[in-house]
Parts: structure tokens; sequence; C-alpha cells
């Protein structure tokens, strides 16, 4: 486009020189060797002109001539290095879709038409075409080639790591993945592989320092930085909370202000401080922490911060909770939970039920359970709870790769993977009729609740019976009159008068018929012996 505008303008600078010679006319004498020429002085002009075309012209012959050899040769060369890399093209397309036939046969081509010196990227299809044959020791070799070249060097590296990890050469795989990463940081790859090995070593500050301080990159990039390191320094401080709670507490705190809302990092400041004798700010950590999740794990560190409390305290310190998150399941089930410990059953079974209501899972059902049993010991009401929890959702936990865990690990035991440990409600195999979030089921479950029993156990007598067979008498179980009838304690069933049994059908109790019934009286073989031995 330049090039244009300046052969434009020098054609409009020419034109303007000819009309401005043409405006203002003259004559031009030249006196040469004793001859005489006279001429106008646009002739002249224009004459001079010509020659210094004519001149141009023939040098443009002269060069065109004398580099033709030189422009020829380079003609044919760039030819056939068009053909190599279209050869090259063909072949890496081939590697990659699998076909080992047509990568083989491009490279033998494109090594006929270019040089690996040239052109690394023949490495790398022959490394290809090796793997795809099965031959992986000469790939391993072209790949160690290239990871020598500093053109290929990151190529090379991520040929010898993979390689490395398909043979299960752990050790191997992470000294290439080092080697990246410390060539080359901006490779996520060698990156996150470092940081996986170092961190499934407990290597936190070498970890960190692989991290690197991500001031470069778009907004997302620096968010996810920010949490890595945040999980990196959790887990520093996870590491030496016995042995240094000051440094603990200190690296914690760092990861607090990367993500406020970390609970992991949270709970291990106060439990630093806790160590310390420091309460209130551990208590300080755990609200906020609390009123920004309302996390399970939280709620029993608050509730249990100091050891010395009783069990008032703690329900105190429960339905503190309560004040700051209401109507909320956990806190919630934490109030029950303290309330069962002060013995208060009625402020128990309130809050246990509105729990599940509200958030319908294992441990609110078996909290009720463990409140029946401690108020009345009813065996048919603990059932029946007992049945609730086996069919409702699991509790939540820290869960990474299908597997659950009692605290949060910075990764997971079975991939390796930085923060994969997330708190959710692990996948059940048991899936009932109670729903996350339905509280119809609860409510059904609830009214369906077997009435408070008190039963009289059927008498057992064991007596004799002679055999025509046997000489010695055999003992044998049968059950004789039962005990009086089974009292209902319930206040609506008082007042309700009892509707007359039906002749012939025997009273069941509320809990179904047992297992084992027992014998009835009167059960005989055929040869006369009793069906139910006990010795």
């Amino acid at each position: 486009m330049i090039r244009i505008l300046v052969f434009a303008l020098f054609v409009l600078a020419l034109a303007a020189g000819f009309a401005w010679l043409a405006d203002r006319p003259g004559e031009l004498s030249i006196i040469w060797q004793g001859q005489r020429a006279d001429m106008s002085l646009m002739v002249a002009a224009t004459l001079v002109v010509s020659l210094i075309a004519a001149v141009m012209f023939t040098w443009w012959i002269v060069r065109v001539v004398w580099t033709s050899p030189h422009s020829i040769q380079r003609f044919f060369r760039a030819r056939k290095r068009d053909r190599g890399y279209q050869a090259l093209s063909t072949g890496l397309i081939a590697a990659g879709a699998g076909d080992a036939a047509g990568a083989r046969k491009m490279l033998g081509r494109t090594k006929g038409l270019l040089s690996a010196d040239q052109e690394p990227l023949i490495h790398l299809l022959e490394a290809q075409a090796a793997m795809i044959e099965g031959r992986y020791d000469d790939a391993r070799k072209k790949f160690e080639l290239m990871a020598d070249d500093p053109e290929t060097r990151e190529l090379g590296l991520r040929g010898l790591y993979l390689e490395a990890r398909r043979l299960g050469a752990n050790e191997a795989a992470r000294q290439y993945a080092e080697r990246a990463a410390e060539k080359a940081p901006q490779l996520p790859w060698a990156t996150e592989a470092a940081l996986e090995y170092r961190s499934e070593a407990g290597d936190w500050d070498e970890a960190l320092r692989l991290l690197g301080d991500g001031r470069s990159g778009s907004a997302e990039e620096k968010k996810a930085h920010a949490r890595r390191r945040a999980v990196l320094l959790t887990a520093r401080a996870s590491a030496k909370l016995d042995a240094d709670p000051k440094g603990a507490r200190d690296d914690a705190q760092h990861a607090l202000k990367l993500d406020e809302n970390f609970v992991p990092a949270g709970l291990i400041a106060a439990k630093a401080y806790l160590r310390e004798d420091n309460l209130r700010k551990a208590a300080s950590i755990l609200e906020k922490l609390w009123k920004a999740t309302a996390h399970g794990d939280v709620a029993k560190l608050y509730v249990r911060a100091r050891s010395g409390d009783s069990a008032t305290d703690r329900l105190k310190r429960a339905e503190k909770l309560e004040s700051i998150r209401p109507n909320n399941a956990e806190a919630l089930y934490a109030v029950a939970e303290a309330a069962l410990e002060t013995r208060d059953f009625t402020l128990a079974r309130t809050k246990a039920e509105a729990a599940a209501r509200l958030s319908p899972r294992e441990s609110a059902f078996l909290l009720l359970a463990d409140i029946e049993d401690a108020e009345t010991g009813d065996q048919g009401r603990i059932r029946h709870w007992m049945n609730q929890a086996l069919k409702a959702p699991r509790d939540p936990a820290w869960t990474a790769d299908g597997i659950t865990a009692p605290e949060w690990r910075a990764i997971s035991p079975v991939t390796g993977r930085l923060d994969a440990f997330e708190w959710k409600t692990p996948v059940s195999e048991l899936q009932g009729p109670i729903e996350e979030g339905s509280t119809d089921s609860v409510d059904e479950a609830i009214r369906t609740l077997p009435p408070l029993a008190i039963e009289a156990k059927p008498a057992v007598k064991i007596e004799p019976v002679e055999t025509k067979e046997a000489e010695k008498p055999v003992v044998v179980a049968s059950v004789v009159e039962a005990a009086p009838v089974k009292e209902i304690i319930v206040a609506e069933k008082a007042k309700a008068k009892p509707e007359p049994a039906v002749a012939g059908e025997e009273e069941r109790p509320f809990f179904g018929l047992p297992d084992d019934p027992g014998v009835k009286e009167g059960a005989v073989k055929r040869d006369g012996t009793s069906g139910f031995r006990l010795f």
C-alpha cells in the first residue's frame, strides 16, 4: 500500500514538473565538439527523463541475467521445502489420527525433502510414529533428543513425562515435570504436575515456591492462583498445627485473606487460637465463618471450643449459633444435640424434628433415635427412627473422587489432584423415599411414629415331652398363656373406647410380628417328636 502511494506521488510530481515547463517555454542550445544543437526546454527535459529510464531498464536486464542461476536454484529449493512441509503436515495429521502406515510413509518423504537440523518437528513425527507402532524405546530416545535441543526442550520433556506416567515411573515423571517447570514456568501441565508431586510428598514450601506470585494473567487466572495458594497455605498450617501453633495460625490467617470463606483455613486458625487459650479470637473467626457458610464442622468446633464447659454452656453456645443463622438445619441439629446432653428432651426433640424437616438426613434421624432411647427407651420408636435414618440421604462430608474423609485434605488420595475435596453429600447406593429438602416425608414419618407402649413379654414354659421312640424325655419349649395385654400410653387412645377384638385373631404388637415367634403349642411332628429342641 505504501509503495503504491509513493509511486502515485512520484507520477504526480513528474506530471506537475512537465506542466510547469509547458507554462514557461524556452530555448536550450548545446555546443559540443564544434556542433550546436538548439532545442526547446520541453524536449530537453523529455530526453533527460527518457535517458534515465533507459539506463534503469538496462540495469534491470543485466541484473536479471546475472542473478538468474541463483534465482532458479532458490525457486527449486523453495518448491522442495514446500513439498517437505506438506509431507510433514500430512504425517502429523496421520499420526494424530492413529494411521501408523501413513505416518511412516510421510516420515520417509519428509526426510527426503527436509533436514532434521532444519526442521525439529521431524523428530516429533518420528516419535509419534514409533509410539503408534509400539516402539516405545525409540520414541523415548527421540524425546530425549528433543529435550536436549533448546527449541524443542519443552516438547521433549512433556513426551518423556507422559511416557514415564504410562510406565508408572512416578519419580522419573516428577523429575521431568520439575525440570520443565524450572525452564518454562508458564507451562500449566508442568506446574500442575510439580505441585501435585510436591503436595503428595508434603513439601509445602517447595510447592508454594513453584506456584509463584501469580501477578500476571487475567482476572480468572489470578482468582484460581489465589485459591491454590490458600489451599497450600492451609495444608502447611495443618501439618504444623501440633508442633508450631503460631506458625499454623499465621499461615491460616494468610489463607483467609486470600479466600475469606475457606472453611478449612478458618478451622485451623481457630484451633491454633484455642491452643493459645485465646477463646475470644477463635470464636470471632468461627462466628464469621458460620455466618457466611453455616458449615457443620464450624458448629461442632464452636460448641465444643472449650473442653471444660458444662453441657449447659455448650447449649448456650449452640443457641447463639441458632440466633446468628435462624431456621438453619445445622444450627437446629447443634442445639438438639446439646439439649440432649443437658437432658432437656422436649427441646432436643423439637429442634431435631425441625432439623429433619429442613434437611432430612441420616444424622438427624439417628439423633431422634438417641433422644428416644434416652427418654423412653421404647424399642419400637427407636427402630422406627433407625429405619428412617437408613432410608435418608447421608450427611455431607469431605468428598473427593468418590471417597470421603473425616477431615479436609489438600490432595485426593486417588488421583493426587490438588484441591479435590468438596463438602457435599456423598453418593449412596441406598435411596429411600426421603429426599433432601422434602418435608412431607418427614412429617409422614413423625405421624406414623409408633405410640409409646409397655408390652409384657410372653411367658415361656419348658417342660419335658414323652416320645414313643426315645427312651429319654426330650425337653421342648412351648408358649403358654401370655401375660396381660400391653398398655398404650397415649392421650388420644386413652379417651377412646377399645374396639372388641375379632374372634380367632391374635392381637399383634404395633411393630409387627417377631422374627421368631417360637413354637406353637401342640406343634409336634408325625413321628411324635417336637419340632424345636433346646438340647
